[in-house]
């Protein structure tokens, strides 16, 4: 081998040490593949050699695959080869295991004869969050380690296991601590004097267990009916049990395929890469400022979300709200979200008493706010509230400290405006509830500097969320593309569907929630502000529907309230308001509507139509960099099917001609809201896709 190999070999005594550096996260690139399986065979040829363990160089072990080569030619040497390769090594091999051994690294440590991870050492099997399954062996090996009942939890969840529970499961037979290399050095010697047993994992027997697979798959059928890998994965664990390993690879092999041609693997690995491709900004290179305390003006759900989300990621938080009983309401509802993440395990509970005795400063005097370094108002949407906190702002705030909005709708280059530093000014759009949704959209407006807009990426990215850059217009990209389809929604029921049927054909699609138990959740008034500030500029020819307004005028807002579209029961499911079906007659009455009946195929096709062009709109205006963003934005802000990669990766499925003849064909009884975009018309003329646009 070469030096440029990531694999290495070092002979201590009777022991050869495989050492992998590739980094970051040493990946199994084609090299590390390559250079795995010339290390193997240079050992098989070395009789002197007695014992080998692998070990990663850097922070890990192997992560994964090489995203890189992901959507290429696979170039041999497989990683099923190399796993079967080091699996009949006639010499004992020891995998040590640190940081993390994903996917292919942990099929990777399966095929060795014992596992020893470091301390703090996560495993798991991700494969099906990519639509595929663990294609090495990892449905096979599993199994015959801990069982079908964890095998079958671990590989349809793709959960990232801790080192202690991996032991507990036998998944790995020790944690040790001390340097990756110290410790491969001498578990090999321990492998070699019989203080470590070996064993080939093929060659241990499975436990028939029928009756979990049969839960797991009918737990899948009724949880997850859309999802394709997941049912793919429970049959090759089913396969482990009732077949030679040989067969089972087999099969394996033969399902992994067939979850590579499945249409679900492409939006997955989509929607993996919008994950990392909204970070490509054009003031990517900018040096953000530095974030060591942040203030919020308001501890309403939205401020005390921000807050929460600000204080778990490590920031001192300074809660401003105008008066004692707001304060305390606010100060509660910080206390009750950290409660409940130390309850889910997000939160230790001693940083929870940390926090709460040290990080959090709550007051009713904005000077308080004079060292943050960044300042986010999260008061009502009242333009004329929001510029008089940004105008006592422009007095208080340090230099250089920025100030951020977390309007949904408003216009920020006039909020900006009324401050003496509108560089330092720019939108930070969180999604209710903020400390749990991983979606920000960062908004820009005119006069933002470079920085600022590096420093809202930095401050997703220490709260671990994903910042999508936007521009300024009302609601940004995702409100913006939002209150158009949710006018195509509003039709549908006046027009003869239900609010039930509507939300059922949308979850069916894949929808995590329907449109109309969406507005429930989030909370009737904010939509219906939004259009009493937009009434004015309505355009006289626009169908409006009043249906929502008529629920709002007799103060039901959603679950807050008990009832909207729906009722919430204090125990039990929600259930369809009665009431507001008489509310819905009374307006078709009203419109002259004759009630008609639309198939779920339907109302699917006009909602993801109303989406996508909306959505090409915010394109050609440039709200939004790319197509990839605006998928981002919809994947982790608004529950759009993962597996569909986001509306405008759907949109290439559905094509531009068919997108054109749907458009045409409804704009004969709406022309005014079934337009068919530039930017589509254009595409159609070139004959181009979306995704060329990214």
């Amino acid at each position: 081998m070469t030096y440029s190999s990531p694999v290495h070999i070092e002979i201590v005594d009777a022991i050869a040490l495989i050492a992998i550096d590739n980094p970051p996260v040493n990946a199994t690139s084609h090299a590390v593949r390559q250079g795995l399986f010339d290390a193997i065979e240079k050992i098989t040829a070395q009789s002197e050699i007695k014992a080998v363990a692998i070990y990663g160089m850097g922070r890990t072990f192997i992560a994964g695959a090489d995203i890189r080569e992901f959507g290429k030619p696979l170039l041999p040497p497989s990683l099923p080869d190399i796993c079967l390769s080091i699996e009949n090594l006639n010499k004992p091999v020891v995998a040590v295991l640190h940081g993390t051994a994903l996917g292919g690294g942990l099929e990777v440590a399966l095929s060795a004869h014992a596992r020893v991870a470091l301390p703090g050492t996560k495993l798991g099997l991700p494969e099906v969050n990519l639509g595929i399954l663990p294609g090495a062996g990892g449905t096979q090996r599993t199994p015959r380690l801990i069982g079908i009942p964890a095998a079958l939890d671990m590989v349809t969840t793709g959960r990232h296991v801790p080192a202690e529970e991996a032991l507990e499961l036998g998944l790995i037979d020790r944690i040790q601590g001390g340097d990756p290399r110290d410790v491969a050095l001498s578990m090999a010697t321990a492998a070699l004097k019989g203080d470590l047993p070996t064993r080939s994992t093929a060659n241990l027997t499975v436990v028939p267990n029928d009756a979990a697979i049969k839960d797991t798959a009918e737990t899948l059928k009724a949880k997850k009916p859309h999802l394709f890998s997941p049912h793919k994965c429970v049959e090759a664990i089913a396969a482990a049990s009732t077949l030679p390993f040989a067969d089972g690879l087999k099969r394996e092999r033969e399902l992994f395929l067939e979850c590579m041609e499945s249409p679900q693997r492409t939006g997955l690995m989509h929607a993996f890469f919008a994950e990392r491709a909204v970070a490509d900004i054009p003031e990517k290179t900018a040096q953000a400022r530095p974030i060591e305390a942040l203030g919020v003006i308001g501890g309403g759900q939205m401020g005390s979300g921000i807050a929460t989300a600000a204080l778990i990621a490590g920031l001192p938080v300074t809660l401003v709200e105008r008066d004692t009983a707001s304060l305390e309401k606010g100060k509660a509802s910080i206390e009750k979200n950290l409660a409940a993440a130390v309850k889910r395990g997000k939160l230790s509970p001693e940083k929870h008493d940390e926090i709460l005795g040290h990080a959090l400063t709550c007051t009713t005097n904005r000077q308080n706010l004079s060292e943050s370094d960044l300042i986010i108002e999260a008061v009502f949407e009242d333009m004329e509230v929001k510029k008089e906190i940004f105008r006592a702002l422009d007095g208080i705030a340090k230099d250089g400290a920025v100030l951020a909005t977390n309007t949904s709708y408003l216009d920020i280059n006039e909020i900006a405006a009324v401050t003496k530093r509108p560089a330092d000014v720019i939108g930070l759009h969180f999604f209710s509830p903020a400390h749990v949704m991983r979606l920000l959209e960062v908004v820009v407006p005119d006069k933002t500097a470079p920085q600022v807009v590096a420093t809202g990426f930095a401050l997703a990215k220490k709260m671990r969320k994903i910042a999508v850059r936007a521009g300024v217009c009302d609601g940004f990209i995702g409100n913006r593309i939002l209150s158009h389809y949710k006018k195509v929604a509003d039709y549908l029921v006046l027009d003869g569907a239900t609010p039930q049927q509507v939300d059922q054909a949308l979850v069916e699609f894949g929808l995590a929630m329907g449109p109309f138990a969406v507005s429930d959740l989030a909370g009737l008034e904010i939509g219906w502000a939004t259009r009493k500030r937009q009434a004015a500029t309505r355009p006289s020819e626009e169908r409006y529907v009043a249906i929502a307004d008529r629920i709002c005028e007799r103060e039901w807002y959603g679950r807050k309230t008990g009832q909207g579209f729906y009722v919430y029961p204090e125990s039990g499911k929600p259930y369809a308001n009665p009431e507001v079906a008489v509310i819905i007659q009374e307006e078709r009455q009203k419109a002259g509507v004759t009630p008609r009946e639309f198939s779920n195929d339907e109302i699917v096709a006009r909602f993801t139509t109303a989406m996508i062009s909306e959505a090409l709109r915010v394109l050609e205006e440039g709200i939004a960099l790319r197509p990839i963003d605006i998928d981002a934005t919809f994947l982790f802000g608004y529950g759009f099917p993962r597996f569909r990669g986001g509306p405008m990766h759907y949109a290439n499925t559905v094509g531009v001609p068919n997108l054109i003849q749907s458009i045409e064909t409804w704009s004969i009884e709406d022309a005014h809201f079934w337009k068919v975009p530039d930017l589509l018309s254009q595409l159609n003329k070139d004959s181009a896709d979306i995704a060329s646009l990214n």
